[in-house]
């Protein structure tokens, strides 16, 4: 018997769910098909078991750095354990939250096995057909793993889904990859005494783009943590239990290099959709569409934003267009907003200094440095930097590249701004309390309006007095 209904969703991950709900806005014949598990890759390997690893290690190292404010303490003793137990507990508890959310749809808008096409519009899921009139696929991404790493390294190989499920820390740990995730993980099991070493596939460390920023990126995470860059020719081998890179051995190798869409045996090869150069799906982001058919792709497996909040809004418009088939509507996209929680934390908000370089745009950019303001001094947090673009011609705010205090904070307000069409002068005259990390930002912009000789304020208008006597703002 053939399953006929409007829309099919492949994967119940962020974008999936996301899909079925603005579907189901539409019609009641929609059918989420799934062959792993129900939740997202958020709540069971990523954003929330991440950030409690996090939470650990911060707890640790603020005890360590106790001393410089006068406070005299014992040096923490980690319990690797309970730190485990704890991310493990927490981490069922939010995916649990999620399966009961899934569990709680129609027991007839769910179907278990692998969704794959025999032809257009007509899926087979473990040997049953469905015929659907639009198919949203949100199946998402998986970790990378060089070819014949796994042959060699065995177990001693690990990517960042098994870390969730320690139940206790390792003693040294290899972190090949230097992106938000292989940074982020390193950094956390750094501050909870494991021994680690981030290896680095080129010069890169994290998302930044602004060459200035790269190079504080480098300077600030090489200060905290035993770094090795433009490591291309890693061949880690076994050696009885011990991962052997160079002269160093390891417990395990934690392989970060990146991940893969989620696209293999999907049977897409039955579509004749046209793909760009690199293979992927050729989609257009305001709409969810795979070229003028009723194929919708969203999430990580777009390859366009491997973001919870970016995934979640395409699932949304993915969805609801494959209800509206063939009324597609184009939808705005939010503002780019990306975040690192690493020690200083990284932000970019907007389009970034390699999007703007690239598109050709004539911006100027505004600077501070975190090492003398004031706030952050008093926490003893003052590191990092902040550039700010802004459009030569208008002062119109661009985008933002961020490593320092309170980035996940002052990225969200540079996002909001980016999204707004906030000018220099406009967010020059929004009020900044002192002391506050915020009063950074107000430098940046000072120095922002400065260079581009924006005429000074009506006096009926202009709100932003001379404070320059303030200490570190």
């Amino acid at each position: 018997m053939t399953l006929h209904c409007d829309v099919a969703i492949i994967g119940a991950g962020t974008a999936g769910m996301a899909a079925y709900r603005a579907a189901r806005a539409h019609t009641d014949k929609v059918l989420l098909i799934e062959s792993a598990h129900y939740g997202t890759t958020c709540a069971r390997v990523g954003c929330m078991p991440s950030k409690l690893l996090i939470a650990a290690a911060d707890a640790a190292q603020a005890v360590r750095d106790a001393p410089r404010f006068g406070v005299r303490t014992e040096a923490p003793k980690i319990d690797g354990r309970a730190v485990m137990q704890r991310v493990r507990s927490e981490r069922d508890r939010f995916v649990g939250f999620v399966l009961d959310t899934v569990q709680a749809w129609p027991s007839a808008t769910r179907l278990w096995g692998r969704g794959r096409f025999e032809a257009p519009g007509l899926l087979d899921v473990d040997g049953q057909r469905v015929q659907a009139r639009a198919v949203v696929i949100a199946t998402g991404s998986r970790p990378f793993v060089p070819a014949g790493w796994r042959e060699r390294l065995g177990r001693q190989l690990i990517v960042n889904d098994d870390v969730f499920d320690w139940t206790d820390l390792p003693r040294s740990v290899a972190v090949v990859g230097a992106g938000v995730i292989g940074l982020e993980l390193a950094m956390a099991l750094h501050k909870l005494g494991v021994r680690v070493r981030l290896f680095g596939r080129s010069r890169r460390i994290g998302p930044l783009t602004d060459p200035e920023l790269q190079e504080l990126t480098r300077q600030l995470v090489a200060e905290d943590l035993p770094v090795t860059l433009d490591a291309s020719d890693l061949a880690p081998m076994l050696d009885g239990d011990d991962v052997v890179i160079g002269s160093e051995r390891f417990e395990l190798l934690l392989c970060a290099a990146g991940r893969r869409a989620n696209l293999d045996d999907l049977g897409l090869e039955h579509l004749a959709l046209p793909r760009r150069h690199d293979g992927q799906p050729d989609i257009d982001r305001h709409t969810g569409q795979w070229a003028a058919s009723p194929v919708f792709v969203a999430g990580d497996v777009a390859d366009d934003r491997p973001l919870l909040h970016e995934a979640a809004d395409a699932g949304r418009i993915a969805g609801d267009n494959a209800a509206r088939w063939p009324q597609v509507h184009h939808r705005p996209r939010r503002a780019p907003l990306a975040v690192v929680f690493s020690d200083p934390q990284i932000a970019i908000a907007g389009a970034s200094h390699a999007e703007l370089t690239a598109a050709g745009t004539a911006f100027d950019i505004g600077r501070v440095s975190f090492a003398d303001q004031g706030r952050s001094r008093v926490m003893g947090v003052n590191r990092g930097g902040l550039h700010v673009y802004a459009e030569h011609a208008t002062g119109r705010l661009l985008g933002a590249e961020m490593i320092g205090p309170a980035a996940e904070h002052l990225g969200h307000l540079l996002a909001w701004s980016v999204q707004r069409g906030d000018t220099v002068r406009q967010m020059l005259d929004f009020p900044f309390y002192h002391p506050v990390v915020e009063e950074g930002l107000r430098t940046a912009l000072r120095q922002l309006s400065s260079d581009l000789h924006l005429p000074p304020p009506p006096p009926e208008t202009g709100l932003d007095g001379d404070t320059s006597a303030e200490a570190g703002a």
